[in-house]
């Protein structure tokens, strides 16, 4: 054996050996919060500042994460996590070295959207380590907690609205339940005779109706002089946001809404028929998509920075043409998230990889799921392969069913009558996700069409648009909307 393949051999038994002794992390959970084996997905989560690293904001702290899938695991066996976990961003062998704070949760997927929020997933609590060079160490952590519900605080005014639907449970297989906040006129009580006008307000990705209703910076309590009846909904489902889309994968949130949840809103309610909608973010996402399948159901959408309106304009890239989300074809680093519009501070390769251990949930693959499809073996076709960042061509059919812009631009004459003077679409000029792209991309569909939508542009990015001028001017939109129906129906 010549001395350049003793050297081989010896390089590769070092780098075995350091393998098989990278440090570890033993999980196990207690039967004291689960007496059942657990089948699922078990997350590990640090952070070197987060004293709780499962809440992390995962699309902007990107910590180090790492999931194993198990098998009827009893509570007294031990989920390993070493270089063979599904990881981001690198094995734990050659993760920076350093302090950290560590947690685990399994997810037990009961149908909450964030699993390190999800109600009934039992976690640990938080330890600090210390990851140096001694990779024989082993850290132990026991889940002996359950993420409780969060409690709706009803008042006089603000009450929960929840139901069992029928087509989502028998979708699903299970209970799935739709729910909002309803927000009473203050007079409500005193006027028993008067009947209102409804706003359906939509959160945008990760918010609640639980805690932000009637708190959030669009408040909208009346059209023109007349009070209304605001209904808070978030559209959390175990995927992320369902949009209120009827979708392969979530099921038909939209039916949901209008066939199920309106019904019961009206018969415990005393409205007058108008029902206007509002949204930011996935949440304008959400009016638009309801205005436009829903048209003899609202009367009005005013959508507020929506996700993706044209798939042209996929945060900066149109997916029907380029081949990989992670670099252009230069090999430059493609960015997801900018400051001010143009600053990249989170590229799309960051944000595929990180949601590929935390894989159901969060934002992108969420669009995944409301847009997606499954294949024949039951899993969701994802638009990007994490590893590479190839467009996945198997997705784009399924994607173009929810291309705003492709759906009106194809057929226009059928929707010409219906949503005409009904929508208006309002963005800030530097938003985050270069949205305002794909909302330009639409306006120009539309005015070669002759569609009488409202397009409006304004200073600030997704977070700082919202200023008293950009809400008046939202206001007067669905002011507008109100009237118009009340003309219709004298």
């Amino acid at each position: 054996m010549t001395d350049i393949n003793k050297l081989s051999l010896l390089i590769f038994g070092l780098l075995f050996t350091c393998n098989v002794c990278a440090q570890k992390f033993e999980v196990t959970y207690s039967s004291d919060v689960q007496s059942d084996v657990f089948t699922g997905s078990v997350v590990l989560y640090l952070s070197k500042e987060n004293k709780q690293p499962k809440n992390a904001f995962i699309a902007i702290e990107l910590p180090p994460v790492y999931r194993v899938e198990v098998n009827d695991l009893l509570s007294n066996e031990t989920v390993i996590f070493d270089d063979s976990a599904v990881s981001y961003p690198v094995e734990l062998s050659n993760i920076e070295r350093g302090e950290y704070y560590v947690q685990a949760v399994f997810d037990r997927n009961l149908g909450g959207q964030n699993i390190s929020m999800s109600p009934g997933n039992l976690y640990s609590e938080p330890i600090k380590v210390s990851i140096d060079k001694n990779f024989s160490r082993t850290y132990t952590l026991i889940c002996n907690k359950v993420i409780e519900e969060i409690e709706f605080k009803e008042t006089s005014h603000l009450k929960e609205l929840k139901l069992k639907s029928h087509l989502l449970s028998e979708f699903h297989g299970k209970e799935v339940f739709i729910a909002g906040a309803v927000s009473l006129p203050e007079n409500y009580y005193h006027n028993t005779k008067t009947n209102y006008p409804v706003i359906f307000s939509t959160f945008g990705f990760g918010a609640s109706y639980k805690l932000h209703a009637a708190k959030g910076k669009y408040q909208f309590t009346q059209l023109d002089s007349t009070p209304a009846i605001v209904i808070y909904l978030d559209g959390n489902c175990s995927e992320g946001h369902s949009t209120y889309a009827n979708s392969d994968i979530n099921g038909p949130w939209g039916d949901a809404l209008v066939k199920e949840f309106i019904p019961e809103l009206e018969k415990r309610y005393r409205t007058n028929g108008a029902k206007l909608l509002f949204g930011h973010s996935s949440g304008g996402w959400t009016s638009l998509w309801l205005q436009i399948n829903y048209p003899n159901t609202f009367s009005g959408a005013w959508a507020s920075s929506p996700d993706q309106v044209d798939f042209r304009n996929w945060q900066g890239e149109n997916i029907y043409e380029v081949k990989n989300m992670y670099y252009d074809d230069q090999g430059n680093l493609l960015s997801d998230i900018l400051m001010g519009g143009h600053y990249p501070i989170i590229s799309a390769k960051d944000l595929y990889r990180v949601e590929n251990v935390i894989y159901r949930g969060e934002q992108i693959h969420s669009f995944d799921a409301v847009f997606s499809t499954r294949n024949k073996s039951g899993k969701i076709i994802r638009l990007v392969n994490p590893k590479n960042g190839d467009i996945n061509q198997d997705a784009l059919e399924s994607f173009k069913r929810y291309d705003i812009s492709y759906i009106l631009q194809k057929d226009w004459e059928k929707y010409k009558s219906e949503i005409s003077g009904k929508i208006r679409i309002s963005i800030g000029k530097e938003d985050n996700f270069q949205l305002q792209k794909a909302v330009y991309l639409l306006e120009q569909e539309m005015k070669e069409l002759g569609g009488d939508i409202e397009f409006e542009y304004f200073p600030g990015d997704h977070f700082t648009v919202s200023t008293d001028e950009y809400k008046k001017e939202g206001q007067q939109f669905l002011n507008k909307c109100y009237r118009n129906w009340l003309d219709r129906n004298k």
